[in-house]
């Protein structure tokens, strides 16, 4: 792979740094507010304290709220970055429970705060709303029925022992603006964005590119790609893509590497795949905080790839949020977990595996999440597979579904991805803990032949709307065998 590796004096002359901005100072110790980059734009529509201490609060593009236009972002490539509304997002670390009071310019006359699993109640009085926190969960705040405009509250856990600037193994982004166009992370190396740091990607003039010829568009190497061992991203900073064009390049790249921590950074409008993992294994993405608007701009794909664990995410993007897939010869993807993330789907799937599945992919869980808005034309929870190898050992478990249409669908036939010239097989599915709201929350099971079947689907304690489900609810065709419902 051919990487713009930078020496330092040609990496301080591509960054373009502010003067720096330190945390903002407060008089707890177990609470440190993040400050807005420089030159960053506030929002217009929400003011935050938290313990009393102001809390900036930065705007990020999402889908539009109406349909048409969501559609649009997603299909007309060309102009996808023109169909999109704003959302809001402020961010801070806490030690202990903090007391949070949110202001708007309007009359609050109700709000919801998501996901509902986190019991919060809020206090309204006028224009401002308050409510505690007990501790650190990625929180969204709806106001007066402005969903799509909603403010999202990142708390975080205290950062463990973060790095000295002057770590020889770490690159160390301090809080401020800068620029960068790629960067390749070696073994055993750090990189570093700090709280008020934002590191925006943009393409050189002389970058080398390839043509992507569904697309016909430039496609550049990633923004950083982590290709070795022992390689961590960490920070409470910004890693932001909207200089780029749509297609242009993705955020982060892990490829053909092992042990990677990816932890506590926000990712923003990225212009494809926000973080693919490919070939790779032990791979932890712990609370990292991921929002995009445009085509293809998936949140996590795992790709061929094994032992890996995404936990304690946030996810609002236009397209797939965490999914998992496999290329043709990159050998199975085993052994993934994804637990306790919260996730806002638009468009597509919000937990899925498919549609490209080449080689075998065996036990998946997801586990413990909420999604709490699934405003897509495709399904919340699926298995989409177009290709020919056998996926197995699938488990749903404990979530808890705010609102959907399309609640779950196990699907085998020919797709637009589809490659290999026969079909596969999916087997030994699990539902367990299910509790789903929406209208009309469909649920489908289609198997494509004798020979390529859906065998062992099992649905234990799910809910549609308060009641249990029943076989009634669940469409199926010839090709599915032993599907069990259990209270």
């Amino acid at each position: 792979m051919t990487t713009a590796t930078l020496s330092p004096s040609l990496l301080a002359t591509l960054l373009a740094l502010t003067t720096p901005a330190n945390p903002l100072s407060t008089p707890d110790d177990h609470l440190t507010i993040h400050p807005a980059p420089p030159g960053e734009p506030l929002s217009p529509l929400y003011t935050v304290t938290v313990n009393g201490q102001n809390c900036p609060v930065l705007v990020a593009r999402v889908a539009p709220a109406d349909p048409q236009r969501r559609w649009q972002a997603m299909d007309d490539l060309e102009n996808s970055h023109s169909h999109f509304d704003h959302a809001a997002f402020a961010s801070f670390d806490m030690a202990q429970p903090v007391d949070i009071t949110v202001s708007f310019p309007e009359p609050i006359r109700q709000a919801r705060l998501l996901p509902s699993s986190l019991g919060l109640q809020p206090h309204i009085n006028g224009h401002t709303l308050r409510f505690q926190l007990q501790q650190p969960a990625p929180v969204t705040i709806e106001i007066n029925d402005r969903w799509v405009e909603a403010l999202h509250l990142f708390a975080n856990p205290p950062e463990v022992d973060p790095p000295h600037p002057d770590d020889p193994n770490t690159l160390y982004f301090p809080p401020g603006r800068h620029l960068l166009h790629h960067r390749l992370i070696p073994d055993n190396s750090t990189l570093y964005l700090a709280p008020g740091a934002l590191l925006q990607t943009t393409i050189a003039d002389d970058e080398p590119f390839h043509l992507n010829p569904r697309t016909q568009r430039k496609n550049y190497q990633p923004a950083l790609t982590l290709q070795g061992r022992n390689i961590r991203i960490r920070g409470r900073g910004i890693l932001d893509g909207s200089a780029c064009p749509t297609h242009a390049r993705e955020l982060i790249l892990v490829a053909d590497s092992a042990n990677i921590d990816i932890e506590g950074i926000i990712l923003r409008d990225s212009p494809a795949w926000t973080l693919p993992i490919r070939r790779s294994r032990h791979v932890r993405v712990r609370n990292v905080k991921i929002i995009g608007y445009r085509a293809n701009s998936d949140g996590i794909d795992i790709c061929n790839s094994r032992d890996i664990l995404i936990e304690n995410c946030f996810l609002r993007t236009l397209d797939d949020l965490i999914v998992v897939k496999t290329d043709k010869g990159d050998g199975p993807a085993q052994r993934i977990r994804v637990e306790r993330c919260t996730l806002w789907n638009e468009v597509a799937h919000a937990l899925s595996i498919g549609a490209e599945i080449r080689d075998d992919i065996a036990d998946v869980i997801f586990r413990d999440c909420d999604i709490i808005h699934d405003k897509g034309r495709e399904w919340s929870l699926r298995i989409f597979h177009g290709d020919a190898a056998t996926v197995a050992g699938i488990r749903f478990e404990d979530i808890r579904v705010e609102d959907s249409q399309r609640l779950a669908s196990l699907w085998i036939g020919q797709t637009l991805w589809s490659r290999d010239p026969q079909r596969g097989h999916i087997r030994d599915v699990s539902f367990s803990d299910i509790h789903a709201t929406g209208n009309p929350l469909l649920i489908e099971l289609v198997g494509f032949s004798p020979q390529h079947t859906i065998d062992g689907v099992s649905f234990c304690d799910v809910t549609l709307n308060g009641r249990p489900l029943q076989p009634a609810d669940i469409q199926k065709n010839q090709f599915v065998r032993r599907v069990r419902i259990q209270p």
